[in-house]
């Protein structure tokens, strides 16, 4: 028998949010989804495309009666959330949330739960560039990983019911310790957002102080489109990331800059068999990612 709810609230019916939101509906894992958000217009949209029952635009409101919880909301917000409305659950109520990261989230959050309620931290690896309930599917996750990140506290039972959701939802679910979460997509995820980030800023420097007449839209090919997909991001989303696992992504950064540094003498240098070298280094390491093709970043 699937896992089923009686009421899920959804704090912040975005694109994962709303995602899970339509899953919850259509697959009749919950009895009624509410929607909390701060955009009257986007929680509207989210009613229409069936993600959700009804809104609130009060978070006590919409998470009274409520036997799972789901953050969806930047993860710099979880703290100010719960302090808000954690005391209005009840014992058995379920909070998860779909952060990418985890860490002393995960431990701030079991810290903040009320006697009998417990927290168990997932993260659905199903982002893309596009946000907002308009870009949710209750495809989003088919497929895709999801890392739920349980601890000594995780309740057994609140734990095989999450993930039991997100095996519903179609995601591969895997489980890992939150610090080692972090260490791992810091370097995986986290990096690669921060090298789109700065590239494009990079670029975009060259234009207005170097080459004003280059146009990064008109002149571009295919190869700065795919590097730099993830810089279209939600940039108050990845600031909060960046922040969260500053510690694992400035070493990750530091070890970037050292591959550059690298890689700037070989070129300065005219170091071809050199240069050749780390390209059939990295060209091989790419290649692996091809036995590992998710559709989703």
């Amino acid at each position: 028998m699937a896992v089923h709810f009686r009421q899920a609230a959804i704090i912040g019916v975005g694109l994962i949010g709303g995602s899970l939101g339509m899953i919850l509906r259509r697959k009749a894992l919950a009895d009624q989804v509410v929607g909390v958000g701060r955009r009257v217009e986007n929680l509207k949209t989210a009613v229409a495309l069936g993600a959700i029952d009804r809104y609130v635009a009060d978070p006590q409101e919409g998470v009274v009666g409520a036997d799972l919880v789901v953050l969806a909301t930047p993860v710099d917000t979880y703290e100010r959330h719960l302090h808000e409305w954690a005391h209005c659950l009840v014992p058995g109520a379920i909070v998860s949330d779909v952060g990418s990261v985890k860490g002393f989230l995960v431990e701030r959050s079991e810290a903040m739960m009320p006697a009998g309620v417990h927290f168990v931290g997932a993260h659905p690896i199903a982002g893309k560039e596009k946000t907002g309930v308009a870009a949710g599917s209750d495809q989003l996750f088919k497929g895709a990983r999801c890392i739920l990140t349980p601890t000594k506290r995780t309740d057994p039972t609140a734990f095989d019911r999450v993930r039991q959701l997100w095996e519903e939802s179609g995601s591969i679910v895997l489980t890992m310790d939150p610090h080692i979460h972090d260490q791992i997509l810091g370097a995986v995820s986290h990096l690669p957002h921060v090298v789109a980030f700065a590239l494009m800023n990079a670029l975009a420097d060259v234009r207005d102080q170097q080459v004003p007449f280059l146009d990064l839209t008109g002149h571009s090919g295919g190869g700065l489109r795919d590097t730099t997909r993830i810089a279209a991001s939600s940039p108050e989303m990845w600031r909060d990331i960046f922040l969260w696992n500053r510690d694992n992504i400035v070493s990750y950064i530091d070890r970037y800059a050292g591959a550059l540094e690298e890689l700037k003498q070989l070129i300065k240098t005219g170091d071809a068999a050199g240069i050749e070298k780390l390209l059939e280094r990295a060209k091989g390491e790419r290649e692996k990612l091809n036995n590992f093709s998710p559709s989703h970043s």
